[in-house]
């Protein structure tokens, strides 16, 4: 009976502590380990009471907020390592996705039916939301320092269409600017294990496909191809749903190519290194593995090169809208991590919620535009030897109007450099082709300018975004300005 008494007594301990933990202590708003914000308390009405989504959003709230949020999924990570099998003899983990699909995928028929129904290839995912990166979910292969985290990819081959044809509007509405097309395929493609093959779908044909629907005076750029041929190197990141900045180094050569403009080799960079780094797809796939297998994230600074960077800040509210901007400063372009930042991708510009401009002491009058998602923040860098200016702009964030912004700042040639998954959404080519005729302005300037650490917000380089489409990044206050090796003025 003394025995049952203890027993009892230290259950209802340990059930009291959790009340007051639960329901009294602090409840979290942010989580660093999956670089998003949490669900906030809703606000009260009374048609939301009565449908019954207001005591739901509560239910949300509350589960998705609760104190020491993080601390507690990192335990259960860990205790799911502990007890978990290995599912075959390649290591290879399946963290499925409530919003999964068939294990095959949809046919070219579904597709070409689906098409018929509602007059678009629609496909539900963007490569930058935790449940539409995964939307079949995500794949971990290999152990210790081969681990590698994977998207899976459910995209058709005939699907794409509308990310040529944004491009072909382009050429249409700008005539004597070259228009460039690429498509960033990602890593699934390169290093998924044969028996791992059915969860994701291949994205060269999609890739091919878009290349096809391309009007004859537009460039496609074909990253596939050369990315391809160097998948023996570090061009994907394994902890991370982007790739690596040497990646994006072959596929800034391959449109220089195409450009027919010049373009140095690795020996014109400093290479660096942030140590220890586990980047986004951690916290998507909630895999300790990911974590005791950290990576070095390397990045190349142009040596013996001037430029200066010019930003333009979006400031943004909760719902990722844009509210105002920021008078024109400038600041680095490239922005240093301490080892283990997780922040790293956003060493590149400090982040996405901003236009930028950087101009060179190239005099060759080539003026480039790079319409782009987070995959595309690594590929200016290397183009400093390329153009004489280099303007940067993401999909989610510009309000100006396209054509006014072109003709006043003399854009000779147009690059589209999005991922497949956001190539593939027919809402993000809509949105390009709004920028064209868009009203533009609008916005209040703000007083102040940012501080040298990039942009002061949560929504930045590597925090997937509640809209359509690509990550923002998460803060960037361990971001220390540095003094690159390359000259800016």
């Amino acid at each position: 009976m003394r025995v049952n008494n203890i027993y009892i007594a230290v259950i209802s301990i340990v059930f009291l502590a959790f009340t007051v933990v639960f329901d009294f202590f602090p409840r979290s708003t942010y989580s660093p380990l999956e670089k998003r914000d949490l669900t906030q308390f809703p606000a009260f009405s009374w048609d939301k009471l009565a449908s019954g989504e207001f005591t739901k959003s509560i239910n949300s709230w509350f589960s998705d907020s609760e104190p020491y949020r993080d601390m507690f999924l990192s335990m259960s990570m860990k205790e799911k390592d502990l007890i978990k099998l290995s599912l075959s003899e390649d290591d290879i983990t399946f963290h499925a996705s409530t919003d999964n699909i068939e294990d095959e995928g949809p046919s070219d028929e579904e597709l070409e039916a689906k098409e018929r129904q509602v007059g678009k290839y629609d496909n539900k995912v963007t490569a930058e939301e935790v449940a539409t990166i995964a939307n079949r979910g995500i794949i971990i292969v290999g152990k210790g320092e081969k681990t590698r985290a994977l998207m899976a990819y459910g995209g058709g081959s005939k699907g794409g269409v509308d990310y040529a044809q944004s491009a072909n509007e382009y050429k249409k509405a700008f005539p004597n600017v070259n228009v460039y097309c690429m498509v960033i395929p990602t890593a699934v493609d390169f290093y998924c294990p044969a028996k791992a093959k059915k969860a994701s779908n291949e994205e060269r044909p999609t890739i091919n496909n878009i290349y096809a629907h391309l009007d004859p005076d537009v460039h496609a750029v074909d990253v596939y191809t050369e990315l391809g041929k160097h998948a023996a190197e570090d061009i994907y990141l394994r902890t991370d749903h982007h790739w690596a900045p040497l990646g994006a180094f072959y596929a800034a050569q391959e449109f220089c190519r195409v450009a027919k403009v010049p373009f140095k080799p690795l020996k014109f960079y400093e290479r660096k290194v942030v140590h220890g780094y586990v980047g986004s797809m951690y916290g998507y796939s909630k895999d300790i593995s990911l974590k005791k297998n950290p990576e070095d994230f390397v990045y190349y600074v142009p040596k013996g090169v001037k430029y200066t960077t010019t930003y333009i800040d979006y400031n943004i509210n909760k719902n990722y809208e844009v509210i105002g901007e920021s008078k024109p400063y400038k600041s680095i372009f490239f922005y240093k991590y301490k080892d283990g930042s997780g922040g790293a991708y956003c060493t590149f510009m400090g982040g996405d919620t901003r236009i930028v401009k950087v101009e060179t002491g190239n005099k060759n009058k080539r003026r480039v535009l790079i319409l782009k998602d987070s995959f595309g923040n690594a590929l200016p860098g290397y183009l400093f030897y390329s153009f004489e200016e280099i303007h940067v702009v993401d999909y989610r964030y510009f309000t100006k109007n396209m054509k006014e912004y072109v003709r006043a700042n003399k854009i000779t040639d147009i690059l589209f450099a999005n991922n497949i998954f956001n190539a593939y959404s027919n809402k993000i080519c809509r949105k390009y082709v709004r920028f064209l005729n868009q009203a533009g302005g609008g916005h209040t300037h703000a007083d102040s300018k940012p501080n040298k650490q990039g942009n002061d917000t949560k929504h930045n380089a590597t925090t997937p975004a509640r809209t359509e489409g690509n990550a923002t990044n998460e803060p960037v206050k361990e971001s220390v300005a540095e003094d690159v090796s390359a000259t800016e003025q």
